[in-house]
């Protein structure tokens, strides 16, 4: 099973990392590159996340990384990263969810 990541995922991933380097860019550097080898667990054990509460759907998965969700969808032929987010923002709110736009 491969790994892509949307544009949307890659934004949210740099966007993560510079935040963090405010204050610290090693730091940062090592939450990337974490987040990344969490989401290589995947592709022996694509059901490894839970479902996605607000999706209610299988193939829309989540990992929880430290205070992030990295949200994925199952297809059958690779496992799409849609976004990652922090834990804390409610997907409930607005119109258009993450997985809609993939």
């Amino acid at each position: 099973m491969r790994i892509r990541w949307s544009h949307r995922a890659r934004v949210d991933l740099r966007d993560i990392k510079d935040y963090i380097a405010k204050d610290s860019p090693s730091h940062a550097r090592q939450v990337a590159e974490k987040i990344i080898t969490a989401t290589e667990r995947l592709i022996d054990h694509p059901k490894l996340g839970r479902k996605v509460p607000e999706a209610e759907q299988d193939h829309i998965r989540e990992l929880i990384f430290q205070n992030y969700r990295i949200i994925y969808l199952i297809r059958p032929d690779h496992l799409s990263i849609v976004t990652v987010i922090h834990g804390n923002r409610d997907l409930t709110q607005g119109e258009t969810k993450p997985w809609e736009t993939i």
